[in-house]
């Protein structure tokens, strides 16, 4: 049996009833009440997440930025100090070894947030991809992630976290010190709620769970609850909606390849094969992950890659790839295990009530 790498929670998880399942090679907690309660909560109110699974890497030195620049997608010349970044990791062929995000610490400073289940390979992915000279560092087991995410979070946050949140913007970060460690405050989010993503000492998160889950505006959420958010915002998961096999623009996000950067993969990242689509499916009942999807005259012409009951919308959603030659059309069939469901085409997000950008603080 594999062996589960423990976060600096998980001891307090199983304690406090949470249900624990294996993912992404750690014991994370899935639901520690129910995944609609856990969502609701989120959605009208505050909730935390332990996303301590994530990796972090920081990189510095002299000719860092340039340096990164040639590994990954972002734009890193209109990335200034404070700011933060989504984008890619790309293969030679342009398909998607992962997704993350780059902070902007200083020149020539940043720091990387990878997914759980990527962190040795896009640590190796990169490296090998950088000049001798630079301080690359492996950072995940020492680094704590706590998200607080909901319409209440900041007022949670300024109430039970020393420093001044009110100016922090969407995707932007500040330092404050908790527990005598520093603690980094990103406002950024993967429930398309208000939210921020906390980092600091793993020796420390205990202890900044504890002041936040204190609080009555707060409950604790597991990664049941996360999918189900994420999916009602169309935010893709490393591993179903993105892969190695499809690259940023099949997944809907050629519109980040920005970069003036000649980064790895850029001259195939804008090709496009398969599209990922987002598909509305009356009724309760929901596809799964690997479900074929037909045009209305029953061709084969994709598949699911997420799928999901949506609590906040009443019906279920998907996301799945399908031929790009198939995917304007507005109707679909997904042959799931017992019966067949319409699906109809949408925009996204399919929920379209999130506090992600709000102001705050004014």
């Amino acid at each position: 049996m594999e062996k589960l790498t423990q976060t600096p929670l998980s001891d307090w998880n199983r304690s406090h009833g949470a249900k624990m399942v294996p993912f992404a090679g750690f014991d994370m907690p899935v639901q520690y009440t129910s995944i609609l309660a856990e969502h609701e909560q989120t959605r009208a109110k505050a909730a935390v997440f332990d996303i301590c699974h994530m990796g972090e890497f920081f990189l510095s030195g002299q000719g860092a930025a340039a340096a990164l620049g040639q590994a990954v997608t972002h734009d890193l010349d209109t990335l200034a100090p404070g700011k933060c970044r989504y984008g890619f990791l790309l293969n030679p062929d342009g398909g998607v070894v992962d997704d993350l995000i780059v902070y902007c610490l200083g020149q020539d400073d940043y720091m990387l947030v990878v997914n759980g289940a990527r962190i040795a390979v896009d640590f190796e992915a990169v490296a090998a991809r950088l000049p001798a000279g630079l301080s690359f560092v492996d950072a995940s087991a020492e680094t704590a992630k706590i998200d607080l995410q909901g319409p209440l979070s900041f007022e949670v946050l300024k109430d039970r976290v020393p420093g001044d949140f009110s100016g922090l913007k969407y995707f932007n970060f500040v330092w404050t010190e908790f527990a005598g460690e520093k603690l980094m405050v990103s406002r950024t989010g993967y429930t398309g709620e208000l939210g921020y993503e906390l980092f600091l000492p793993a020796g420390k998160a205990v202890a900044l769970w504890e002041a936040l889950v204190a609080d009555p505006r707060v409950a604790p959420a597991g990664l049941g609850a996360r999918d189900t958010l994420r999916l009602e915002m169309g935010y893709p998961l490393y591993g179903q909606d993105l892969d190695e096999a499809h690259t940023p623009a099949e997944a809907g996000y050629g519109w980040l390849l920005a970069s003036p950067a000649d980064y790895v993969g850029k001259g195939k990242a804008a090709g496009i094969r398969q599209k990922l689509i987002s598909l509305e499916v009356p009724g309760r009942r929901s596809a799964r992950h690997g479900d074929v999807v037909c045009d209305r005259n029953g061709r084969e012409v994709g598949v699911v890659t997420s799928a999901s009951f949506a609590p906040s919308l009443g019906h279920a959603i998907a996301l799945a790839y399908v031929e790009a030659a198939a995917a304007e059309a507005k109707e679909f069939r997904i042959r799931a295990a017992r019966t067949e469901l319409a699906a109809v085409k949408r925009a996204l997000p399919f929920y379209k009530a999130g506090t992600a950008r709000k102001a705050v603080g004014a």
